[in-house]
């Protein structure tokens, strides 16, 4: 084993992290702009955005990571990647962008607070849309002549498995959105976001059945390693635990736990990108270009990561410090 070998490797797990932890910390905050329509009034709709106040700005700090990572350790995969999805790429950023200025607008308006609402909720599905969209396009494939995208860039994304996994992403961030809701709220808002979770549940299982059936269709190798020995004994978990965790997830809502349902929806999440990274993998940009052939040089390489050393660290103790502090039930008219 060589560092030419092994830093490719330790990169995919450092983009890969940096990428759950963005899914998973900001999925909820999207969730919570998703289901805003479903408040009875502007003053549920301040509490369901409340409990998210304090700490929805830093999560966007993944995203970065995880894109600036991706430009430093595979510059092959950043370039193909930006300049065939850079359109879904451009609306996902206007979408979080116009979210951002919605989420602060709002609690400053007095008679536009109803128009920054919508916007705060067109933003978020908007933007959860497109880094379903931007997923399913790559998982799909983006076959490569000469080291570039062979068709044309501007709406090849665009496909009926691309538009499925968007709308997926959608129910996923509005679930995780309905249990941070229930973990962090109460009265009427805590049960409008139970009574949500249930039917957001099932939708969300059967979107992980729809992609998961279409998955192995999409290419021959994903195929072969999802349904021949051994591939079949070392991912064969991966759908076992989901319906366990569903079925969990499903008793925890109706017996009213406040802690599980979020817990649970985060686990659907890190399933669901388990199963994505074994199938793709070793593949950055499927379905030819591996990490290996897609890497800078090895001090490039060593160099930044000296960096995400460093800075990995501080992230991840500044988002539990703030998680800590604010940690606790959000109560109607509090705010940051």
């Amino acid at each position: 084993m060589t560092l030419v070998t092994i830093l490719p490797v330790v990169w995919y797990a450092v983009i890969g992290f940096a990428v759950l932890m963005y899914v998973l910390l900001d999925g909820f905050v999207l969730g919570i702009g998703i289901l805003s329509p479903f408040a009875d009034d502007e003053h549920q709709r301040d509490h369901m955005m409340n409990t998210a106040a304090p700490i929805w700005d830093g999560n966007e700090t993944w995203l970065v990571m995880g894109g600036a990572g991706l430009m430093a350790a595979f510059p092959k995969a950043y370039a193909i990647v930006l300049s065939s999805l850079y359109l879904p790429v451009l609306f996902m950023l206007i979408a979080l962008i116009f979210r951002g200025v919605a989420f602060e607008f709002r609690f400053k308006a007095t008679r536009s607070r109803a128009l920054w609402g919508a916007a705060f909720a067109l933003g978020s599905v908007g933007a959860a849309f497109m880094q379903g969209l931007i997923l399913g396009a790559l998982v799909e494939g983006m076959p490569l002549t000469g080291g570039k995208y062979i068709h044309d860039p501007a709406f090849a994304w665009f496909s009926p498995f691309s538009v499925l996994t968007g709308v997926a992403v959608v129910f996923g961030y509005a679930l995780l959105g309905a249990t941070w809701l229930i973990l962090k709220t109460e009265g009427r808002v805590q049960r409008i976001a139970f009574d949500l979770t249930r039917p957001l549940m099932l939708a969300v299982i059967a979107f992980m059945l729809l992609v998961s059936t279409w998955l192995p269709f999409l290419d021959s190798s994903l195929m072969t390693r999802w349904f021949t020995w051994p591939g079949f004994l070392y991912l064969s978990p991966v759908p076992v635990l989901a319906i366990a965790n569903a079925a969990a997830l499903w008793l925890a809502v109706i017996r009213n736990h406040e802690v599980a349902p979020f817990a649970l929806s985060l686990c659907f999440f890190v399933l669901g990108f388990i199963g994505l990274v074994a199938g793709i993998w070793p593949n950055i940009v499927p379905p030819t270009l591996t990490i290996w052939q897609a890497a800078s040089p090895v001090a490039s390489q060593g160099f930044v990561l000296v960096g995400v050393v460093i800075m990995i660290p501080a992230v991840l103790a500044y988002t539990v410090y703030s998680y800590r502090v604010f940690r606790g039930k959000v109560q109607a008219g509090e705010g940051y």
